[in-house]
């Protein structure tokens, strides 16, 4: 499966709210998410948190903040969510993910049906680098 544009990893518990302003280059571009996103930390669902800036680009923009952060959860938690364009043409792109546990597989799939996932957080995480995916590629066409 040929894979066009890969990412490094996101915290799972990550919500991307909006990308940040001076997230374009080549600096930023294999981040997580394609960039650096603004968002919630979701650990407890039911009272999410603004983490602080620094938390925000070294934990939850890039995962495997497991010992780092105070509000990681214990056990066996995944540590790190990892995406990548699978296909692309002009009707659809395709996006696989995998959900790691101390750099190994945990879980995986593909965003073919993205309703019939469980989890709308992993949705969210791959709408937002969808959009950072749709961004670069537009810039890179000068567009």
């Amino acid at each position: 499966m040929p894979c066009y544009h890969t990412s490094g990893v996101s915290c799972p518990y990550f919500d991307p709210v909006a990308p940040q302003a001076h997230d374009s280059g080549p600096e930023t571009a294999r981040l997580p998410l394609g960039g650096v996103w603004d968002g919630l930390c979701r650990v407890d669902p039911d009272h999410p948190c603004q983490p602080d800036p620094a938390a925000l680009l070294r934990l939850c923009n890039l995962g495997y903040a497991r010992g780092e952060c105070a509000r990681f959860p214990g056990g066996d938690a995944p540590d790190a969510v990892r995406f990548a364009v699978t296909a692309d043409d002009a009707a659809t792109v395709r996006i696989c993910y995998v959900i790691e546990r101390d750099h190994h597989p945990f879980a995986h799939g593909r965003f073919e049906n993205p309703a019939a996932l469980d989890s709308p957080l992993l949705v969210r995480q791959a709408q937002a680098y969808l959009e950072s995916y749709r961004r670069r590629k537009k810039e890179a066409s000068g567009v």
